[in-house]
């Protein structure tokens, strides 16, 4: 039987950020092999475990987050024994994809970065170790796609600020600093990065197709037989 992709993600009260959320699940289903269902780990209804407790047959949840903090590590399996479907499988975040990257990269470009601009990547940040570490190593990746000097800098939790991120590499001598949004969708995150005095700002990383295919690619890997 066929398993039930189901995208988890964080929620939002924007109203711009929950739009993003519902279509980034429409694009997923036109193109997935198997049922799609949408839910949120936070914020937003209906839940995780409101969600899996309705679905018939196996179950793989491809967490919509770019990091695996907090919400994908400990939330969203306690949410899905909740809802008696500890047999779900839950695959790793997104982050460490490298279509992921190039779609970062993809949104400098439309935001006016210029080749040789140093970047900032901004992400929400986290109190998880292990998520700050998948962000850095995020920020070598799109350091290499885009051949500048690319920084974290955090929008909510830890340091640097993305402000001072900015500031630091314009005292390295930096004429020009871009900020790239690790987020998925617009929100009250992305509105703080107006003011971190960058000279381009890109949008969060929906609708880029990067996106849907890692997501596509988390689910398919799932799915697939392992190899003996």
């Amino acid at each position: 039987m066929t398993p039930t992709l189901l995208l988890a993600v964080h929620g939002t009260r924007d109203g711009r950020g929950l739009g993003v959320t519902r279509a980034l699940a429409a694009r997923v289903a036109e193109r997935a092999p198997a049922p799609v269902r949408l839910a949120f780990a936070d914020v937003r209804r209906p839940g995780v475990a409101d969600v899996a407790a309705e679905i018939e047959g196996p179950i793989v949840v491809v967490p919509a987050f770019l990091a695996a903090g907090y919400h994908v590590r400990v939330d969203i399996p306690e949410q899905l024994a909740r809802a008696g479907r500890a047999d779900a499988r839950v695959t790793g975040a997104l982050g460490d994809d490298p279509r992921l990257a190039a779609a970062a990269a993809r949104r400098l470009a439309r935001a006016g970065r210029r080749p040789g601009d140093a970047v900032v990547l901004a992400a929400a940040g986290s109190s998880d170790p292990d998520a700050l570490v998948q962000v850095e190593a995020a920020a070598h990746r799109l350091s290499r796609v885009v051949a500048a000097p690319v920084r974290v800098g955090c929008i909510a939790t830890g340091t640097p600020t993305v402000a001072d991120a900015v500031d630091a590499l314009r005292a390295e001598g930096h004429r020009r600093v871009a900020v790239a949004s690790w987020l998925l969708a617009p929100g009250l995150f992305h509105n703080r990065l107006a003011d971190a005095g960058a000279d381009a700002v890109a949008a969060p990383l929906c609708p880029d197709e990067g996106v849907v295919e890692t997501v596509l690619a988390r689910f398919q890997t799932a799915v697939s037989p392992v190899a003996v």
